[in-house]
């Protein structure tokens, strides 16, 4: 929903932004995939908004699930306090995505889907990531079944696509024969 994401916009932004300030990227994404697990829990999400549940309560509750890193970290909890006080709590699961995706980036790690005929085991994924990245740098990884490609793999990094699958291959005999 768009929406979600322009209200998490500028919440990620300022918390990738402390967080890259403070030399501590991989614990604020730690924190915020938890704050984000809590955020999409039915029971934790019913509690959210809710006017009978007084919001320090939810904001106790979130500060908890942070963890040792809203005690050690005084602006951790401020910034669950921001949220709360702005009824972005909701917004939690947007905002870590947001985070991650600037986290990867600065750490220039490109985001890619293999599809693939058949599920792939570990060292046939390491492989594959092994040859990708000489081409695209470093890589994060996920993995699609889908059957219609018959065999091979069918590799998306960004809007780069790398058909190697069967039906890639005879889409492309069947265009050249049509020529």
């Amino acid at each position: 929903m768009a929406e979600i994401a322009t209200l998490a916009r500028p919440y990620a932004e300022a918390a990738f932004r402390l967080a890259r300030e403070r030399q501590a990227l991989p614990a604020w994404s730690e924190a915020l995939g938890r704050l984000a697990q809590i955020a999409v829990d039915p029971q934790a999400a019913s509690l959210i908004g809710n006017p009978n549940v007084p919001a320090a309560k939810v904001e106790d509750l979130f500060r908890a699930a942070a963890g040792k890193d809203a005690e050690a970290t005084s602006v951790l909890g401020n910034f669950i306090r921001l949220l709360a006080d702005n009824g972005r709590l909701a917004c939690l699961p947007e905002i870590a995505g947001q985070f991650a995706a600037m986290k990867q980036g600065e750490e220039g790690v490109k985001e890619g889907v293999v599809h693939s005929a058949f599920p792939l085991d570990d060292a046939q994924l390491a492989s594959l990531s092994q040859l990708l990245e000489k081409r695209f740098g470093r890589l994060q990884l996920s993995v699609s079944v889908d059957p219609a490609l018959i065999g091979g793999v069918k590799v998306v990094i960004g809007d780069q696509v790398l058909d190697a699958s069967v039906s890639g291959k005879l889409s492309a005999m069947r265009v050249a024969l049509n020529s």
